[in-house]
C-alpha cells in the first residue's frame, strides 16, 4: 500500500490525518524499514506492507471507539510501537506509555517515539506485571491497548489493577475467540466484552483475515 492510498483509505473510514500527522507516519515507516534490518521488530516479509498490515491495522481501533482528548493510555507488549505510536500520532493530546520487556526493541521504539515530537508519548522497558506494584500506575489508565500479545485472561489479569473504574481495554486479535472469551468470563464474571470484526470501506483484507477489535471493561 502506497502512502497516498493509505491516507485515502483512512479518510474514507473517518480516520482523518492532518499534514503533520501524515509526515509523522511517513517518517515512522521509513525508520521502521531501516531499523527492522538491525533489530527484528516486525516480520521481514511485512516491511513492504507496513502501512497496510501494521499502521492501518492499529488505527482501526479509532473506527470502533473514541479516544477522548488527554486520555491516559498504556500499550502492553508494544514491540516496535504498535498500536501505540500510530494512535498517539492520530491523537496527539493523549498520553501514551509504550511498554515491552525486550530492551533491544524498546531502545529503537523509544527513538521512534522521540522522533514523533509528541510530548505525551514515551517508551519504557519492563514487565507490565510490575506496574501494579507501583502506586503511581494503579488505577491510572483510561485505555489499555495490546496487539496480538497473549490470551485474554492474561491481558485482563495485567490490566485490572491499572485501569480506572471507567477505563477500557482495547485489544487487536484475530480468528475465533470463543474459548478466550469463555475463559476470561469464567475468571471475571463482571467483564463486559464487545467484539467487532474490522470492516473498512474499500478495503476488505482485515475482514477476510478475521481481524477483530475487542473492547472490554469491568462492570
Amino acid at each position: 500500500m502506497e502512502i497516498v492510498e493509505f491516507w485515502t483509505y483512512c479518510s474514507a473510514n473517518g480516520i482523518i490525518l492532518e499534514a503533520e500527522q501524515r509526515e509523522q507516519i511517513k517518517r515512522y515507516e521509513s525508520e521502521m524499514r531501516y531499523w527492522n534490518k538491525q533489530v527484528n521488530l516486525i516480520s521481514r516479509k511485512d516491511e513492504d506492507n507496513f502501512l497496510e498490515k501494521h499502521v492501518f491495522h492499529s488505527l482501526s481501533i479509532m473506527k470502533y471507539i473514541e479516544i477522548p482528548s488527554k486520555s491516559v493510555c498504556l500499550d502492553i507488549g508494544t514491540g516496535g510501537g504498535l498500536p501505540g505510536i500510530p494512535l498517539a500520532i492520530a491523537n496527539p493530546t493523549i498520553k501514551m506509555l509504550l511498554m515491552d520487556s525486550i530492551a533491544k526493541k524498546l531502545t529503537i521504539t523509544r527513538l521512534f517515539a522521540q522522533h514523533t515530537g509528541i510530548k505525551g508519548l514515551r517508551a519504557e522497558t519492563g514487565r507490565v506485571e510490575d506496574l501494579a506494584k507501583n502506586k503511581e500506575h494503579i488505577g491510572k489508565y483510561d485505555f489499555i491497548f495490546a496487539r496480538a500479545v497473549t490470551g485474554l485472561v492474561h491481558l485482563c489479569d495485567w490490566s485490572f489493577p491499572l485501569l480506572k473504574k471507567t477505563g477500557k481495554m482495547v485489544f487487536l486479535k484475530g480468528g475465533t475467540l470463543m474459548n478466550e472469551k469463555k475463559n476470561a468470563l469464567e475468571k471475571y464474571p463482571n467483564l463486559e466484552i464487545e467484539e467487532h470484526l474490522i470492516k473498512f470501506k474499500g478495503y476488505d483484507n482485515f475482514e477476510k483475515e478475521e481481524k477483530k477489535v475487542l473492547i472490554c471493561s469491568f462492570k
